[in-house]
C-alpha cells in the first residue's frame, strides 16, 4: 500500500472553503441545517405521505407494550409473539406476560454465563480480543430469539399482575451499573483463584450477591401464585396454585421449540444455506446455543408473509434507527435523502455496511401485518415495544424497500421450512467471533 500520510494543511483548508463556498446551494443547505435537524430537512415528504397504515392482511387487535428506558425489545417482541393465543384461550382483549419476571431471570443466568466464560478464558491475557469483548459487553439488556426460548422452556411464565414492572426494570442503566462492577470484580477473582475449588467459592458468593442486587431492584420472582380471572364476557375463572412452568404450560399455544432463526447475512464470508453460532453468546449454561440459518432475504419475506397469512405473528431483528420516522412511524429505505444534503454519495451496499461496522442488529419486534400484491409484500405492519405515543398508537408501518435493507432476522417455524433448508439446519454450524456484528444483541 501506498504511504497516505498527508497532515492537513492551511491551504488544504483554503482549498475545501474555496470547493464549498463555489456552490451556492452549499449555504442555501448551510442555512437549512443550522436552524433545523438535518433529517427534517432531508426528510422525502413525497414518500412519506405516501406511506399509508392499510394493510390487505392484518392480526393485531391489541395494544401495545412499553419496554421504556430498557433494552428489553427481543424479550418483549418474544412475549407479544405468544400473547395472541393466551388472550384467545383466556377470553381476554387485553394481556400481558410479566416481562419483569423474565428480566429477572435473564439477569441471573447471563451472570452465571458471565462466570463461566471467565472460567473458560482464564488462561488468556487480560488484552486478549475475545476476554476484552466479553468484559466490555458484560451485562446488556439485549438479547436473541435462541435466548428467550431458553429463558421460556427453564423459568416459565406468569401474568404482569404477578409480577408487575418496577422501577429498576423500566430504567436498567443503573442496576445494570451494579452489576457490571460485580461482575468484573469476580473476573479478577476467578483470573487469580488457585484451584477449581477457589473458583467456586468466587462464583457461589458473586452469584448470591448478583441475586441479592436483583431481588432488589426487580422484587422476588414467585416459585408458585394463585390465578383467577374474568373474561370478557363477564365469567369468572379460578385456576387455582400454580408454578410459571405450569402457567406457561397451560395457556402458551406455541411451542418456542418449533422455531428456529433465519438471517440475511450477504457479506461473501457467510456462505448462504449454512448455519452459524457465535462464540460466547448466549445467557443460560447449558441452554440451547444460539443457532442461525443464513438464507436470501427473499426468504425471509416468503416465510414472514405466509406466516402471517396463516394468522401468526413473527418475530424479527433490524436495524431499528436507520431511514426511521418515529413520530409518524414510519421505514423506507430512501425516506432521506442524505446524499442530496451533503452532495455526497453513501454507497455501501448491506453486505459492506455489515463488514465497515456501519449497521448490526439493534432492535427486535412483532410483524403483525402485509400488504400483499398478489405474492409480493409491499409493506409491512409492525407492533414496536415502544408505548403508544407515536405512529399508529404504535404500530409502525415499514415499506418494503426497508426490509432488504435493514431486516436481518426472522425466527420461524421449523416445519414451514423447504426440505432443503431443514436438511440444512442439521448441519455443524460455523463459529463466528465474539465480536461479529451477527452476535449483536437486539
Amino acid at each position: 500500500m501506498a504511504n497516505m500520510t498527508h497532515s492537513l494543511t492551511e491551504q488544504d483548508v483554503e482549498l475545501l472553503k474555496k470547493d464549498f463556498d463555489s456552490r451556492p446551494v452549499n449555504r442555501i443547505v448551510q442555512n437549512a441545517v443550522t436552524q433545523t435537524a438535518v433529517a427534517d430537512v432531508a426528510l422525502d415528504r413525497e414518500i412519506l405521505t405516501s406511506i399509508d397504515t392499510s394493510m390487505s392482511h392484518r392480526l393485531d387487535s391489541w395494544s401495545v407494550t412499553n419496554q421504556k428506558k430498557s433494552g428489553r425489545c427481543w424479550m418483549f417482541a418474544g412475549l407479544n409473539l405468544l400473547r395472541p393465543g393466551a388472550m384467545k384461550r383466556l377470553g381476554l382483549k387485553e394481556f400481558e406476560f410479566s416481562q419483569n419476571h423474565l428480566l429477572f431471570w435473564d439477569k441471573l443466568e447471563r451472570c452465571n454465563y458471565f462466570l463461566e466464560s471467565m472460567a473458560q478464558l482464564s488462561d488468556r491475557p487480560t488484552d486478549d480480543r475475545t476476554l476484552g469483548f466479553v468484559m466490555q459487553d458484560v451485562m446488556g439488556d439485549g438479547g436473541q430469539w435462541n435466548m428467550f426460548a431458553a429463558l421460556v422452556k427453564k423459568h416459565g411464565l406468569v401474568p404482569k399482575t404477578v409480577m408487575p414492572e418496577s422501577h429498576s426494570s423500566s430504567e436498567t442503566a443503573p442496576m445494570n451499573s451494579h452489576l457490571r462492577s460485580l461482575l468484573r470484580e469476580a473476573a479478577r477473582d476467578v483470573r487469580s483463584a488457585g484451584s477449581p475449588e477457589d473458583v467456586e467459592q468466587v462464583r457461589s458468593r458473586t452469584m448470591a450477591a448478583a441475586y441479592r442486587i436483583l431481588a432488589i431492584h426487580l422484587g422476588t420472582p414467585p416459585e408458585r401464585f394463585e390465578w383467577q380471572w374474568t373474561d370478557d364476557s363477564g365469567e369468572f375463572h379460578r385456576a387455582g396454585m400454580m408454578s410459571p412452568l405450569e402457567f406457561a404450560e397451560r395457556y402458551l399455544t406455541i411451542d418456542v421449540d418449533d422455531y428456529v432463526c433465519l438471517v440475511d447475512d450477504p457479506r461473501p464470508s457467510s456462505p448462504r444455506g449454512r448455519t452459524f453460532t457465535v462464540d460466547q453468546l448466549g445467557n443460560i449454561v447449558g441452554g440451547d446455543p444460539v443457532r442461525y440459518l443464513n438464507v436470501q432475504a427473499d426468504e425471509l419475506r416468503k416465510l414472514a408473509a405466509e406466516a402471517i397469512v396463516d394468522g401468526e405473528p413473527v418475530w424479527f431483528g433490524c436495524d431499528v434507527g436507520k431511514m426511521m420516522q418515529r413520530n409518524a412511524g414510519v421505514w423506507d429505505a430512501e425516506l432521506y435523502d442524505f446524499a442530496g444534503i451533503y452532495d455526497t454519495a453513501f454507497s455501501l451496499d448491506k453486505a459492506a455496511r455489515l463488514e465497515y461496522h456501519e449497521t448490526l442488529m439493534t432492535h427486535a419486534m412483532l410483524l403483525t401485518g402485509v400488504d400483499l400484491d398478489g405474492d409480493m409484500p409491499r409493506k409491512w405492519r409492525v407492533e414496536n415495544s415502544w408505548g403508544d405515543e407515536h405512529a399508529d398508537k404504535g404500530f409502525y408501518t415499514m415499506n418494503d424497500s426497508w426490509f432488504g435493507e435493514y431486516v436481518f432476522e426472522i425466527a420461524a417455524r421449523r416445519d414451514k421450512l423447504s426440505p432443503r433448508l431443514r436438511d440444512a439446519l442439521d448441519a455443524e454450524p460455523i463459529v463466528l467471533p465474539a465480536w461479529d456484528p451477527m452476535g449483536s444483541l437486539a
